[in-house]
């Protein structure tokens, strides 16, 4: 029982919706190996978030994933951060942070910073391929919508596609948006495809940043880069499933990934769709972009090459 009960609200006067709690819970943890475990009531106090937060209710929250390197030197270094601080903004005022409901003023908002240590990803590691489903009735963000924004509400969706996926023995989810079926991401990673295009010009694309794809850093990074090297063209635009079993037909694909803050660079080396098993050639071709982008992405952010996308700290 709670040592600190709250004083009765006045009878005489409404009650406002999400305004008066009572002073005890019921709660009920489950976890994967025992399932659900013994229900229990238990006082409101000395819980870090409300239950009756808008994040939990409204999904009133965003997030960020950034990455620190620490290189040879020893000197820790981000990647671009300024990239993520404006992403996080844009994210807070699409979500009008602190928001307001209609159902009550919040008082109090929330930020919090976690560290989470990863291993730095070689070649090695970075190039081991998924497969991908392809299933058009499956829409992960849409026109109008927040698709474009790094909101967790976003994210949750997203979780049973996944299974969906795996349970047709494919690693990660492509998905479609629209009736010509355009190719917009891959899981959570933005999708590129390194190929010849039908006007015979050799091309690296990825589709725009239209209100539906994720403006991901590494995305940015990655056409940066190719634009640099001047090497081949460099685009940003609509790709259909039509446009591009076309070119696979006619062995103009050679290389597709993903990429994103976690792989940096991802091969894909098969797709399911439409009950087809869709053959990508990118391992067969070196993959030699895949391998330049990742040498290129590692010098720069471990300090083996200077560069103005690292900031020390």
């Amino acid at each position: 029982m709670t040592q600190e009960p709250h004083k009765k609200p006045d009878p005489s006067k409404p009650l406002l919706f999400g305004k008066t709690f009572t002073d005890h819970m019921l709660m009920v943890e489950w976890n994967r190996e025992k399932g659900w475990g013994q229900p229990r009531i238990q006082p409101f106090q000395n819980l870090t978030v409300h239950p009756a937060c808008s994040a939990l209710h409204y999904s009133l929250q965003l997030f960020e994933g950034m990455k620190a390197f620490k290189g040879r030197d020893q000197c820790v270094r981000l990647f671009r951060p300024w990239l993520n601080m404006d992403r996080m903004l844009r994210s807070a005022l699409r979500l009008c942070l602190p928001p307001s409901l209609g159902v009550g003023n919040p008082t109090r908002a929330l930020l919090f910073v976690i560290l989470c240590p990863v291993g730095a990803y070689f070649p090695g590691d970075a190039l081991s391929p998924v497969s991908l489903l392809a299933d058009p009735s499956f829409i992960r963000a849409w026109v109008g919508g927040v698709g474009d924004y790094k909101l967790g509400g976003n994210y949750g969706p997203t979780v049973f596609v996944q299974q969906e996926a795996l349970k047709k023995g494919c690693e990660q989810v492509l998905w479609l948006y629209g009736p010509d079926h355009q190719l917009t991401e891959v899981g959570t990673m933005n999708i590129f495809i390194f190929w010849t295009h039908e006007d015979g010009a050799l091309e690296l694309v990825t589709p725009p940043l239209d209100g539906v794809i994720l403006p991901g850093v590494v995305r940015q990074s990655l056409l940066d880069l190719a634009r640099t090297w001047g090497e081949f063209r460099v685009a940003e635009r609509k790709i259909t499933m039509k446009e591009f079993l076309q070119a696979l037909e006619d062995g103009r694909v050679r290389e597709v990934f993903g990429s994103g803050t976690a792989c940096q660079v991802c091969p894909v080396h098969r797709i399911l769709y439409q009950g087809k098993h869709l053959h990508i050639p990118t391992m067969e071709n070196g993959p030699e972009l895949i391998l330049r982008f990742h040498k290129e992405l590692k010098a720069i952010q471990y300090g083996a090459k200077a560069h103005e996308w690292m900031l020390p700290v």
